[in-house]
């Protein structure tokens, strides 16, 4: 039996990566404990997509709703798998910058604690698996707001003579800026990740995504972009803008692109490996360009207002460069732009967002 271990499995990174793994004929055991509806409330719930996980996927998928923090737990769980599994993929995570704020004891001991948990059992248990670990641009903290950036009509953009002109790559400093909580969280099971991989020759990969987005996403106020977006849109929930007039840019990948990246990574791995990964120059947009996609799809316009307050250590501006992993996995390419992303987040969960006499 070859068993691939995911962390966060009913969230948006964790069931994607269930339903690839699973129909390649891995047996996935999905480690989720709904975390993400203390997090955020019931409308964040992920308990639909592990049902609709169990019911798609039947005997390739086995769901435990263990807490990453529980040590005996996890440890319990590796040693009745040991060297079947071959691969593990860790998304769970407390993912807010603003929720880190209110209890960053528990902010760190899900982020860190949990990943060191989950390194130390697979070293212990299955060492020649391979262990793939979504972090975060945010562990470059705010250092990306220091670029010559240039204010555009609708977005900012960074001045075209620059290095980083074709998206921000791993040679940024995270060192000596403004993180938030969330990210040196983020930033303390990132840097456990590499050492795990380079101490102890384990074949580990750290994925700084940009915006992780799909149609699988529980989009909250504090998490979850797009998702979020085009569910105030559909809904006419009201919707705030946290600075920067609206203007800030993000790269947006999809989870089905992100995917066959670890794909790629499982197939041919390596040790300690650090990637950037997200939309790049193919797949991003401001604020404002958002709204106005999400409006056009839906046939609605947003309830929004504008706050001048941004979010602590929030990027102004941030495209990935993807240079390096594509340079190691050159078969590799993006599918999804944004809007192609946004009509998928609007077609799939229409309905479940609004009474069946109002869906479209």
């Amino acid at each position: 039996m070859t068993i691939a271990l995911i962390t966060g499995s009913a969230g948006l990174i964790g069931s994607e990566a269930s339903r690839f793994f699973a129909n390649l004929g891995l047996t996935v055991v999905g480690i989720d404990n709904d975390m993400r509806r203390h997090f955020f409330g019931e409308d964040a719930s992920t308990a639909w997509n592990r049902q609709r996980l169990e019911s798609e996927l039947q005997g390739s998928y086995s769901h435990q709703a263990l807490d990453i923090r529980d040590t005996k737990a996890i440890n319990w769980l590796f040693q009745q798998y040991s060297s079947d599994i071959q691969l593990v993929i860790h998304t769970a995570a407390q993912p807010s910058h603003d929720w880190a704020v209110r209890d960053p004891q528990t902010d760190f001991s899900v982020n860190a604690n949990g990943t060191l948990n989950l390194l130390d059992a697979t070293r212990k248990f299955a060492p020649e698996a391979v262990f793939i670990f979504t972090s975060t641009n945010k562990v470059y903290g705010d250092r990306p707001n220091t670029l010559p950036l240039i204010e555009e009509e609708t977005r900012w953009e960074i001045d075209k003579a620059h290095p980083f002109a074709s998206g921000i790559d791993e040679t940024m400093s995270i060192d000596q800026t403004l993180h938030s909580l969330f990210g040196a969280s983020k930033v303390a099971a990132d840097v456990l990740v590499q050492e795990y991989g380079r101490y102890f020759d384990l074949k580990t990969a750290c994925f700084r995504g940009g915006c992780l987005t799909g149609p699988n996403h529980s989009g909250a106020q504090l998490h979850g972009f797009l998702a979020y977006l085009m569910k105030c849109t559909v809904t006419g929930s009201p919707y705030t803008i946290f600075g920067y007039q609206g203007k800030q840019v993000r790269d947006n990948i999809h989870s089905g692109d992100l995917i066959r990246a670890f794909h790629a990574f499982f197939q041919s791995p390596r040790s300690g490996e650090v990637y950037n990964i997200g939309g790049g120059r193919f797949s991003n947009c401001s604020m404002l360009e958002a709204i106005e996609l999400c409006e056009t799809i839906a046939g609605k316009k947003l309830n929004w207002q504008y706050s001048e307050q941004n979010r602590t250590g929030d990027h102004i501006w941030w495209i990935s460069d993807l240079t390096k992993f594509q340079s190691h996995y050159p078969t590799w390419q993006l599918t999804y732009n944004v809007p192609r992303i946004l009509q998928e987040i609007y077609d799939y969960n229409v309905a479940r967002w609004l009474p069946k006499e109002y869906a479209q």
